[in-house]
């Protein structure tokens, strides 16, 4: 055990580790009026529970970096078909929670299967295309694993749930872009890729009143929030603005949160970093940004110095998850683009995604202790050959 923990990225889990402390305190400072005053709940049920899903997923995660990358090979089709027949399942026995039937719900406890797709996604793409590496200047080869996104990628648009769709697509994408193929080749994919979502574009202006709903609707609104306050479509973007202008540069002090107070819905999920804005300060804010570029850099520095392809795949899949999370919900909080429910890395409550997401960096980690095992045997003949 002490062997792979100092072949960890360290610097990148001494980020994970303050991140998520840090979360836990902004859950129970966000949560703690509204466990008690809207559910009648004790103020610190929310952080309690909280900390068991950071608890069962750092244990994973310690778990995951000692399995060698190469034992998801032979698993990952089942994995796959799995995913699909339990997100299918949501359509008979799912829970109904945020207009959304994403749920199970097992005791006291809800788990949403769509978090879990994203890392299984990866996982399958990563062990598909190492082992046809040999023939990535073939299209069919190349676009055949995408059937199975495809179907995953439906399932929870039908939920409905398009920001989780819209993660999956992106993870994809990101991926598909990611792949050493010909330059000819990436061009036709390139153009494929803009061309589908040019036609689902046309699709959503056309037909957006027949198969979307009118709260989904009404997130593409862009008119100022606050003018249309009294709307569900704007109340939530206004009262976030109004923590964000509370919290000016140094912020109004811990616990002292003003739009916590059942003002902004979703203080400790979604809408969790406006509260850090109003209690912290806009200051805070920006590095926490910046903090999340660097944990980023770091998992695209781990892809880049991976062994192999699939190494590789799975380490630009976590950067792309991470990425593509934390992009989506500070477009959505500061009003720049449609708000999607998206959770925030490390700091939202929620306990499928915290559990995915110690997961995925475990699977990351696991990538840089095998390039650093590889870069330690290969510095090894290098010595035996000098002294040759």
């Amino acid at each position: 055990m002490k062997k792979v923990f100092s072949k960890l990225d360290k610097t990148l889990l001494l980020m994970i580790i303050a991140f998520f402390i840090f979360g836990l305190v902004m859950v129970l400072s966000a949560s703690s009026m509204e466990s008690y005053m809207r559910y009648g709940y004790g103020p610190y049920h929310y952080f309690y529970r909280q900390a068991l899903f950071i608890g069962i997923g750092f244990f994973l995660f310690l778990i995951i970096i000692h399995i060698p990358t190469k034992a998801y090979r032979g698993i990952t089709y089942l994995l796959m078909i799995g995913i699909i027949l339990v997100l299918g399942a949501l359509n008979v026995y799912g829970h109904v929670a945020k207009s959304a039937q994403s749920w199970f719900k097992v005791g006291g406890l809800s788990i949403q299967p769509s978090e879990f797709a994203k890392v299984i996604i990866i996982l399958f793409l990563a062990a598909y295309y190492e082992k046809k590496k040999e023939d990535l200047d073939n299209f069919n080869i190349l676009i055949r694993p995408l059937i199975l996104v495809i179907i995953i990628f439906g399932l929870v648009a039908t939920q409905p749930d398009l920001g989780t769709a819209l993660i999956i697509g992106g993870i994809t994408f990101l991926i598909f872009m990611s792949l050493p193929v010909p330059r000819k080749l990436s061009r036709k994919i390139s153009l494929s890729i803009v061309g589908i979502t040019l036609v689902g574009i046309c699709a959503l202006l056309v037909g957006s009143k027949y198969f979307l709903k009118s709260y989904q609707l009404e997130r593409f609104n862009f008119k100022d929030p606050c003018l249309r306050y009294q709307d569900d479509s704007g109340y939530q973007l206004c009262n976030s603005f109004i923590a964000f202008k509370n919290g000016g540069v140094t912020g109004q002090g811990i616990g002292k949160s003003t739009q916590k107070y059942l003002y902004l819905p979703e203080s400790y999920t979604d809408f969790i970093f406006p509260i850090i804005v109003e209690e912290w300060g806009a200051i805070v804010g920006i590095i926490i940004v910046f903090c999340y570029l660097f944990i980023i850099y770091r998992l695209y520095k781990i892809a880049r110095r991976a062994v192999n392809l699939q190494g590789s795949i799975l380490a630009y899949g976590v950067c792309a998850y991470l990425f593509l999370h934390v992009s989506i919900n500070l477009i959505g909080v500061m009003g720049i683009g449609p708000l999607t429910g998206v959770p925030l890395p490390f700091l939202s409550y929620g306990g499928s995604y915290v559990i995915s997401l110690f997961v995925s960096l475990g699977i990351a980690e696991r990538v840089s202790v095998e390039s650093a095992y590889h870069k330690e045997r290969e510095n090894k003949k290098k010595a035996k050959k000098r002294k040759s």
